[in-house]
């Protein structure tokens, strides 16, 4: 992964409960970490000797949604503009789910157009991605 060309954001619906807030960015942050593993550093060792785990060598800022801004946002990123981003969802579809078997087999019976995004995270081309999220501020 060349950083200085490449941008990952995260999107979460502000309305959300921070309970539900933190575990959305935490869930595709994971997945990211699966997608990208190019993009996180190697692991560090500090004065005193103890080891720590690399971590991503690019901020991942993230950013004020809302739900019809998640909706849209998902759209576009199916265009063929951006079909080299890498992208990962979380949908109430997932949060409703204890189990990754539960979560396959109720999202194979949900059209898109009927889920919810409580968040979408966004890695690829800087360009790109500040095309998409570039005017959303941050989520405080």
């Amino acid at each position: 992964m060349e950083n200085q060309n490449q941008k990952c954001v995260m999107v979460i619906d502000e309305a959300l409960p921070l309970g539900i807030i933190s575990n959305t960015a935490a869930i595709m942050g994971i997945t990211l970490g699966k997608q990208i593993p190019d993009a996180v550093g190697s692991d560090v060792i500090d004065k005193t000797g103890n080891s720590h785990m690399g971590i991503i060598e690019i901020p991942v800022p993230i950013l004020k949604g809302n739900h019809s801004m998640l909706k849209d946002l998902r759209r576009r990123l199916y265009e063929p503009e951006f079909s080299d981003l890498t992208v990962v969802d979380f949908s109430d579809v997932a949060q409703g789910c204890n189990t990754y078997d539960d979560f396959t087999r109720k999202i194979s019976g949900v059209p898109e157009s009927e889920l919810k995004y409580y968040g979408v995270a966004i890695c690829g081309n800087k360009k790109l991605v500040n095309k998409l999220t570039g005017s959303m501020p941050l989520l405080r």
